[in-house]
Parts: structure tokens; C-alpha cells; sequence
């Protein structure tokens, strides 16, 4: 997939396909025949159903999980905004390719391949309180890079980024696209409370000289988010094209879809957010986007982290859909016989 202008992108969000409803509905059919009270698994459930539907079977499966993780720097981390050096994140990829970070552990846990894919780390975009962060190409070089990232083999495919700075790219996106300013701001890598005040002067800075665009979310994300969340939009988006299902991890993948989200409002309809972050505004993000966490541990880690545990949510519900017997099978009488 290819895209030379943002109308192209814009027109593939608004012609999105959607679930199978056969599948969706024979799953949901067999949920009330297994030997249990109808909805007493919760949203073990809601999840195997709705596996169902984007898959496109009634028994769906997690053979191929693929976790996606996408690093990239930032202009904005010149302003003092993280506690941590930018050379951190090509540092960061460095140890995700030996295997010694958190995700590495839990990718393997989960039983998925971890795909690493470093964006032009050696040039950060530039500093969005006084420049587009990405032209109109580069943004759409990042998203055709995501896009492409999402393998054909792919049952469940996990979303999330590694990027110093970012954190405050995906607060001023919300602050763009959702108004509230800098409220957005969070402490992100642990910064102090001088750092945090240098953080929600760039979002003010970044809003206030980008006015004049804030009514386009597609131009908003490349003037103010980064290679990372544009590449992020992209393999979501090629996920939902291909009807795979997505688990999105914290507050910046999650803000990286949001411009896409509010091009369509059912852009995220193949989505679910893996878990709440601990990192403030993200609780209130999704909200926004009408997204039940499906884990809420106190994580800020990033790196899909949180995410990937929410894998092991999805395979107990595969394991009752697949796996438990009917009443009829199991010779078992259901409420309608007594």
C-alpha cells in the first residue's frame, strides 16, 4: 500500500470493512450452549466473540500472534520533557534485540513474534513547538512502514512503541484532537515537577503554533506526533483492512490511533485496549474512544508490555470457547429442561 497524499489515507479510513456476522453470530450461539450459565464467563466471552468476527470463524485461534513494536526520537525531547536522554531509545532497541527488556519475556510468555522496527533513530523528527515535526512525506512514509510491518500469517496482531519524548507527542495529539491543553501531560519516564512543567509548556507551545491545523486530525498527527505513532496508525490500519484483530497497548499507542479515529468513528471497531496505563490522561483517552481496558496493573512501561499480559486474558477465552463441552455433549440438562 502505498500513499503519496493524506487524502489517500483519509479515503482508506472511511472505507473500512467490517466483521463477519456470520461468525460473529455462530460464536456467540455456541457461548449460550456451553455447560455454564449464559454470560457467567464475563467478558471472556465478549472477547472469544468478538476473535470470532474478525477472524472469521467460529472457532478462532491464536496461532500466529505477531507483537509489533516501533521506535522513534523526537525534536521536543530537546526542551527537557523526559527524564532520560534521547540516545536512550536506539539503546532500548539495542536490548530488545539481545532479549533483555520486559517485552522480550512476555512476547515469549504469550507465545507471539516480536517484530522491532527502529525509525530512523538518527534523525529525530523536529521540535513540534516550533516546526511541523514531519512533513506530509514523511508522515506517510512512516505509516506506509507500519502498514507493511503486519504479516500476511496473523491471527492477533499487538501494537505498541519505544521513544524518548514521546509521551509528550501523544499528549499534545489529545490536546489537539480532544481539547483540555496541557491537563494531557504526564510524568511519562518519572520526570520531576520542573520537568513536568516544561512538558505542558511545549504542549501549549506545540497547540498554539499549530492552530491554524487543528482541524484536520491527518495533518495534526504528522505536525505533532511522530514516526513512531504514524507507523503504529499504519499497521492498525492494515490490520483492520485485512479484518485481523488488534490489542492496543498504553497512552502513546493508543493516541496514535486516535487521529484516525476521529476520521471514523469505527476505525478502532477491531480493537481492544490491553490494558489501563498508569500514565495520567490515558483513562481519560479511552474513554474517548468508548475502549474498556481489559487490565488495569499500574503499568507505564510501554513497549507493548501491558498489552502482551492481556494475550493470556484472550487465550483463557479461547480455551472455554474451543474447548468446554455443550450441555448436549456433555450430556448435561441446561435451564430450559428443568
Amino acid at each position: 500500500m502505498q500513499f503519496s497524499k493524506l487524502d489517500d489515507l483519509r479515503a482508506l479510513c472511511r472505507g473500512l470493512p467490517d466483521d463477519d456476522s456470520h461468525s460473529r453470530e455462530a460464536a456467540a450461539r455456541r457461548q449460550q450452549v456451553l455447560t455454564k450459565p449464559p454470560g457467567s464467563l464475563g467478558r471472556l466471552e465478549e472477547l472469544a466473540i468478538w476473535l470470532a468476527g474478525w477472524q472469521g470463524r467460529e472457532h478462532p485461534r491464536l496461532d500466529h500472534i505477531t507483537i509489533a513494536v516501533f521506535a522513534g526520537n523526537h525534536g521536543v525531547a530537546a526542551r527537557g520533557v523526559s527524564a532520560y536522554p534521547a540516545e536512550v531509545t536506539a539503546q532500548m532497541v539495542a536490548n530488545f534485540d539481545a532479549g533483555g527488556a520486559a517485552i522480550n519475556q512476555l512476547a515469549a510468555l504469550a507465545g507471539a513474534t516480536l517484530k522491532v522496527e527502529p525509525i530512523a533513530l538518527e534523525q529525530p523528527t523536529r521540535d513540534c513547538t516550533t516546526a511541523p515535526a514531519m512533513d506530509e512525506d514523511e508522515f506517510l512514509q512512516a505509516i506506509e512502514l507500519g502498514y507493511r510491518t503486519v504479516p500476511d500469517a496473523c491471527d492477533l496482531l499487538v501494537v505498541g512503541e519505544m521513544g524518548i519524548a514521546n509521551t509528550t507527542a501523544a499528549a499534545t495529539l489529545c490536546a489537539a484532537l480532544l481539547g483540555g491543553g496541557a491537563r494531557w501531560a504526564g510524568r511519562g519516564t518519572g520526570v520531576d515537577d520542573q520537568g513536568l512543567g516544561r512538558k505542558r509548556a511545549a504542549i501549549e507551545a506545540a497547540l498554539q503554533f499549530h492552530q491554524p491545523a487543528l482541524g484536520d486530525p491527518l495533518a495534526v498527527a504528522a505536525r505533532m506526533g511522530g514516526r513512531e505513532l504514524a507507523a503504529i496508525a499504519g499497521a492498525v490500519l492494515a490490520a483492520r483492512q485485512r479484518r485481523i484483530p488488534v490489542l492496543l497497548d498504553g497512552f502513546v499507542a493508543t493516541a496514535a490511533v486516535l487521529p484516525l479515529w476521529r476520521v471514523n468513528e469505527k476505525f478502532l471497531d477491531h480493537c481492544r485496549a490491553g490494558h489501563a496505563s498508569a500514565e495520567a490522561g490515558h483513562r481519560a483517552l479511552l474513554e474517548a474512544l468508548k475502549l474498556d481496558p481489559l487490565l488495569d496493573l499500574g503499568m507505564r512501561l510501554g513497549e507493548a508490555s501491558g498489552a502482551a499480559i492481556a494475550v493470556l486474558l484472550l487465550r483463557a477465552a479461547l480455551a472455554c470457547h474451543n474447548g468446554m463441552a455443550t450441555f448436549a455433549e456433555a450430556g448435561v440438562s441446561d435451564k430450559e429442561a428443568g
